[in-house]
């Protein structure tokens, strides 16, 4: 089972909708069963799940002084593929999840306050010697800022070769508990998402794309649908 962990201590840079639209990219290229844990206490990814029509990706609750423990049975069941959305700010709930990553992702908005709070993510990551990729998040296309923070980054560390720009169908899409590859008009959004993905499974391992496995549905124990966002596993 390969681990993702999706963090950065900074609010606002996207993870839950990098966290939740990689799952949906991954399950729709057969890297699945795809699972997700969201550990922010805020919830935004178990309420976006919770208003999913689609059974897929699947959702599993592991806070994370109990993760190791959900991580294992969650293995058991023959998950191919796990990401994990993490809480800005909280660094102990960050560093016990990048212990179990097996890769880290780091978006970044291309703005001076998204770079430097990403130095603090890396001190974690790299204590932990765990590998990570920089994800630049939000950018405007063709601005100036984005092409400073393209230099800055790669300076430190590996830096996905797709840019999310910034688009609506990203907000929009998460309202309903879709993404942009589940909804018209927004084909050059998901095209950024399927590209950024196809480069997170070959950093990850080279089969994971086409390996196809039987789906299986997670026990009541650790697979629910949370009634409400202050109802998330990490609460």
């Amino acid at each position: 089972m390969h681990i993702i962990a999706v963090a950065s201590q900074k609010g606002g840079s996207g993870k839950t909708t990098l966290a939740g639209h990689l799952a949906v990219a991954a399950d729709r290229a057969g890297a699945g069963p795809v699972v997700l844990i969201d550990v922010d206490p805020q919830g935004s990814l178990s309420a976006w799940w919770n208003a999913r029509n689609s059974n897929t990706p699947l959702f599993a609750c592991a806070a994370a002084p109990r993760l190791a423990a959900g991580l294992d049975q969650i293995r058991a069941l023959g998950v191919s593929l796990l990401i994990i959305d993490t809480p800005p700010a909280i660094e102990s709930t960050i560093t016990e999840v990048v212990r179990f990553a097996d890769l880290v992702l780091i978006p970044a908005r291309p703005s001076p306050h998204d770079l430097r709070a990403a130095g603090a993510t890396v001190e974690v990551v790299e204590r932990l010697g765990k590998p990570l990729v920089f994800v630049i998040n939000g950018a405007i296309p063709r601005a100036r800022i984005t092409a400073e923070a393209v230099i800055t980054l790669a300076q430190h560390g590996t830096l996905a070769p797709t840019i999310i720009h910034h688009r609506t169908g990203f907000a929009s899409s998460m309202i309903d508990g879709r993404t942009v590859m589940e909804i018209p008009g927004e084909p050059r959004a998901a095209a950024e998402i399927k590209q950024l993905w196809d480069f997170v499974a070959a950093r990850l391992d080279r089969n994971i794309a086409t390996t196809l496995r039987p789906m299986r549905l997670l026990p009541a124990s650790l697979a629910r649908e949370p009634a409400s966002a202050e109802d998330s596993c990490a609460a």
